[in-house]
C-alpha cells in the first residue's frame, strides 16, 4: 500500500495528469506524469480498466503496480503520476510490468539518483 500523502484521490488531479501532463507508453502501461510543482510531493495513481480482465485480474495488476511504484517513491521527481495499466499487462510478469513502468518513469525524466 503507498503512504497515505502519495496517494493521487480526486478526480480532478487526475484529469490534470491526463491532458496537461506528458505521456509514455509501452505495451503494458501508459504513464501520465504531471511535473508542475515536484517540490509539492509526489502522489501517484493507478487505472486499470475493465479491458485488462475481470475483477480478480484487474487487482492484481493495480497490486503488483503499487508495489512497483511504492519501491521507487524516492527516486521519483513529479507531482501527479497516474499509471494506467494496458490488456497485455494481465499476461505480463511482475518482473516485466516493473521494467515497464520503470522504463517510461525514466523516459519521462521523472527518475534521480
Amino acid at each position: 500500500m503507498l503512504p497515505a500523502a502519495n496517494r493521487l484521490r480526486d478526480p480532478a488531479d487526475f484529469r490534470s495528469a491526463f491532458r496537461s501532463g506528458s505521456r509514455k507508453a509501452n505495451r503494458f502501461v501508459v504513464v501520465h506524469a504531471l511535473t508542475d510543482d515536484p517540490e509539492a510531493g509526489l502522489k501517484v495513481g493507478f487505472t486499470v480498466s475493465k479491458k485488462v480482465g475481470n475483477a480478480v485480474v484487474r487487482n492484481k495488476v493495480r497490486r503488483r503496480l503499487r508495489h512497483i511504484v511504492r519501491n521507487a517513491l524516492g527516486e521519483v521527481d513529479a507531482q501527479f503520476v497516474v499509471v494506467r495499466a494496458l490488456p497485455q499487462a494481465a499476461e505480463a510478469s511482475y518482473d516485466e510490468l516493473n521494467r515497464a513502468v520503470l522504463a517510461e518513469f525514466t523516459r519521462l525524466g521523472l527518475m534521480h539518483d
